[in-house]
């Protein structure tokens, strides 16, 4: 507890998932949290994203840990609304010292048109930079960015230009974001080296949250079905990591976040960490 003491946190994806799991255990560490999240569908993402109600319940979960919360309905793709909205927080809460730039969409399926690719690679990368970017001018010796990236940026992908496979052209999309993220941290973090401010990308293999678990997710693991039960899933889930499990929790990625936001890593920079239960093992990382 308090390993965050006085520190504000901004997360985005906020509303739901990895990200309120994120927010939380920052708040439960002492951090009042920035709380960003669309709140809305995206045509090419089939799946529903989160809504308003998610966002309000996360805030409310923010603030039984005893932190204060700004929170706001934003597109990471929109660069200006998010700067606009982060200068209102930082002005609220008096600061910025955390950065968790996690808002991503994966929009699986052969039948996804060209749109998939660009949608997934806009939230899933130009997003995560769009965050950072907007939040540099308020971060000081000190600070901590963490991408959300992916055991996916590990797969080598065929046809990754027309989106061949039954992940379809948003597969790619999400791929390709998540490969240059690994890159991207990697820059940023020799680039801030000198200004004491620490950048890290952490990389989950399957989560247990709504990414996960819808029907176009199912048919990317079993094509060898019509139409795939999350029980047919299930069966296959385990096979991408090299232990025992078919997903990690949401939980056990914000253990990782909460170390990287705290002063305990603090000479922890550029590194990719891997909570994949040793699936990037098998990937031959």
């Amino acid at each position: 507890m308090n390993r965050l003491k006085g520190k504000v946190a901004l997360v985005t994806g906020a509303a739901r998932g990895q990200g309120r799991s994120h927010a939380v255990h920052l708040a439960d560490e002492g951090a009042d949290v920035i709380a960003i999240d669309i709140c809305a569908d995206i045509e090419s993402n089939e799946y529903p994203l989160a809504t308003p109600e998610d966002l309000d319940e996360t805030v409310n979960l923010i603030e039984k840990s005893g932190q204060r919360a700004f929170s706001a309905a934003v597109d990471v793709r929109d660069r200006s609304s998010l700067k606009a909205t982060l200068d209102e927080a930082v002005g609220q809460l008096g600061g910025l010292h955390v950065v968790v730039a996690n808002a991503g969409i994966c929009p699986q399926g052969n039948h996804i048109p060209f749109r998939g690719f660009v949608d997934a690679f806009d939230v899933d990368f130009v997003g995560v930079v769009n965050t950072i970017h907007v939040s540099l001018d308020h971060l000081n010796a000190g600070s901590s960015i963490i991408a959300t990236g992916s055991i996916a940026g590990l797969i080598d992908q065929k046809d990754l230009a027309t989106g061949g496979g039954p992940q379809g052209p948003g597969g790619a999309g999400y791929g390709m974001a998540k490969k240059m993220i690994r890159d991207y941290t990697k820059a940023l973090a020799l680039t801030m080296a000198p200004h004491s401010i620490r950048v890290n990308a952490i990389h989950p293999t399957n989560v247990n949250t709504d990414m996960l678990h819808n029907v176009p997710m199912y048919k990317v693991f079993r094509p060898d079905l019509p139409e795939p039960t999350r029980e047919d899933a299930e069966l296959v889930f385990p096979i991408l990591q090299a232990m025992p499990t078919p997903w990690v929790e949401p939980e056990d990625i914000s253990h990782a976040v909460v170390y990287l936001a705290s002063d305990e890593s603090r000479f922890v920079t550029g590194q990719q960490l891997f909570v994949d239960a040793g699936a990037g093992l098998k990937l031959g990382m």
